[in-house]
């Protein structure tokens, strides 16, 4: 088969699908990804085909908007620019007619092309916090949880009415389906959210237990751990400072995010105060305080597949792609949740009882500085990180994975 996988979004939403673009391609297929021009020569570097869309200049400038990392507008920001692409990935998948689609739910053009081209599509979800379900209401801002208490009546209520797919994305989506001669979906997230041709849930059941409420025709698998570490190994400074000294904390505000000199600032004041050495990791190396101490080493990129188990903790900003390497490197982690789906996955880490969140309010030096001493020295969590270590200690076969993809060739 010809397959084109179609992510959408920073770094943590490339990687899930440029693993699955490899296991396709080892099973024989020919794989095309259609992705933000700023990770063409990511993909290009690993020698799978790319079909590049938009300008690195206008992707820059979507991530340093500092709202997309608030809550409620950043998620306002995403999803109309999720709406205003669907024309874009709708002429990509046209001028390619593959055989078989792979995309997440907020690649709408996707879904336009197989209502348009008839070509089959797999809604791909990398984070449990899309699934939104009245039996786990997923936690999208602090506090959501305490929803879980209310009558199911009452959640199955609160989970349909308008939310920021309808809202944002849908002027776009209406746009592009009427240029079409398609009628666009009464409600978007609901009638469009998940493909009737399948779904495949990237992290595993003990991370997040399906629901009944689920779609039927749902796959869920382990997560993928993609993270480049085969094309880009450690480099030779990060392994001298991990060999002259105590293992490090390990600092990073996600791949996307531009906007991070508050949490360096705190992080070196946090570590300073311990008597710890850090490894701060950040693609803008200019958002770091000034003159750091040889205790802190600055790098651009780590693979954290092979940083990790070098570590002492682990601190990010909640994206599912860090959250899922700081379980398999056995690390505890703190977490500053911002937006998006970081919330949900801070909450869901507190729950295994392998880490701790905090919220970019309460992320502050002594608040850190406790909540690391913590981590560093309590029994429980330490004995919940070697659990949630061992669950991803031996790797799935994709064998079965790869079976389920191709039988969703045919639409019902």
């Amino acid at each position: 088969m010809h397959l084109a996988l179609l992510p959408l979004g920073s770094a943590g939403d490339v990687f899930p699908f440029l693993w699955l673009a490899r296991q396709l391609r080892a099973r024989g297929h020919r794989v095309t990804m259609i992705v933000a021009s700023i990770f063409e020569e990511t993909v290009r570097s690993t020698g799978l085909e790319v079909l590049p869309y938009g300008s690195q200049e206008d992707f820059e400038r979507f991530i340093a908007d500092p709202r997309v990392w608030r809550m409620y507008e950043g998620t306002k920001l995403v999803f109309e620019y999720a709406g205003e692409n669907t024309e874009i990935f709708t002429q990509a998948i046209e001028s390619l007619r593959p055989d078989l689609l792979l995309a997440p739910c907020t690649a709408f053009g996707a879904r336009l092309a197989r209502e348009v081209l008839r070509i089959p599509l797999i809604t791909v979800h990398v984070q449990p916090a899309v699934m939104i379900s009245a039996h786990e209401l997923p936690v999208l801002f602090p506090g959501m949880q305490h929803l879980r208490r209310l009558p199911l009546w009452l959640k199955r209520i609160l989970i349909r009415l308008p939310n920021p797919a309808d809202r944002f994305a849908a002027p776009g989506v209406a746009k592009a389906c009427e240029a079409r001669g398609i009628t666009p979906p009464r409600k978007l997230w609901w009638d469009w959210g998940n493909s009737p041709d399948g779904v495949l849930c990237l992290f595993p059941e003990w991370f997040a237990r399906p629901q009944a409420d689920w779609p039927s025709n749902l796959l869920q698998w382990a997560f993928p751990l993609e993270d480049m570490a085969v094309e880009k190994p450690l480099g030779d400074g990060v392994l001298r400072f991990l060999a002259a000294g105590d293992k490090p904390i390990i600092f990073t505000p996600g791949s996307a995010n531009i906007q991070a000199e508050r949490f360096f600032a705190v992080a070196l004041e946090a570590v300073t105060r311990l008597g710890k050495r850090a490894i701060f990791v950040t693609r803008k190396l200019q958002q770091l305080p000034p003159d750091l101490p040889a205790t802190v080493l600055p790098v651009e990129y780590a693979p954290f597949s092979t940083l990790l188990p070098h570590a002492a903790a682990f601190v990010h900003h909640g994206g599912i792609g860090r959250l899922s390497q700081g379980f398999a490197g056995g690390v505890p982690q703190l977490l500053m949740a911002m937006a998006h789906d970081q919330p949900d996955n801070a909450h869901r880490l507190e729950q295994l009882g392998a880490g701790l969140g905090l919220t970019p309010r309460t992320f502050t030096p002594d608040r850190v500085a406790a909540a690391l001493t913590r981590l560093l020295t309590d029994p429980a969590i330490a004995q919940a990180t070697r659990r949630c270590a061992g669950h991803l200690e031996e790797r799935r076969d994709p064998g079965a994975l790869l079976d389920w993809i191709e039988t969703r060739r045919l639409m019902p």
